[in-house]
């Protein structure tokens, strides 16, 4: 099968209250019509942290305040299309905690030059996802805080 191997590395923030967690509507990529973790791209040159901040507030409209460094991992996508070419990806992660954040969560979020691929952010109930309903990414770490994923 002929397809084009990619590779994305990102920074990614977990928020989780009440037993809820922050997700973003996915539009494009191998997580298209899927829930994700905020974040995203990390840009050439940008610190980690910077990318971290400005992702999140891209994607969900938050200012982050405090934070801490969680996990950094990788998993391998299903093959996804883009522009009639197959892709695999190899998708690396920076995972953080997000401790203290300012503002309201943007629910409804429009795709333009800065977001290209979040609809909007909102917080779900953890007991009420399932694997099927998320990234690959948001299964890995939510099962690494020690949640069971249905």
């Amino acid at each position: 099968m002929d397809y084009i191997k990619d590779k994305h590395i990102g920074v990614y923030g977990l928020i989780i209250k009440d037993n809820k967690i922050l997700l973003i509507k996915k539009k494009t990529g191998p997580y298209d019509g899927k829930l994700d973790l905020p974040g995203g791209g990390i840009k050439y040159c940008e610190k980690v942290e910077d990318a971290l901040v400005r992702e999140l507030k891209e994607e969900t409209g938050l200012d982050i305040k405090e934070y801490r460094l969680f996990d950094a991992d990788s998993v391998e996508t299903d093959y996804w299309t883009f522009n009639n070419d197959k892709f695999k990806t190899h998708h690396i992660g920076i995972f953080y905690i997000i401790d203290k954040y300012e503002n309201d969560v943007k629910k409804e979020i429009e795709i333009d030059s800065n977001n290209d691929d979040s609809l909007g952010a909102e917080f779900y109930d953890i007991d009420s996802l399932t694997k099927d309903n998320l990234s690959l990414i948001a299964i890995l770490e939510l099962e690494k805080l020690g949640y069971k994923l249905k």
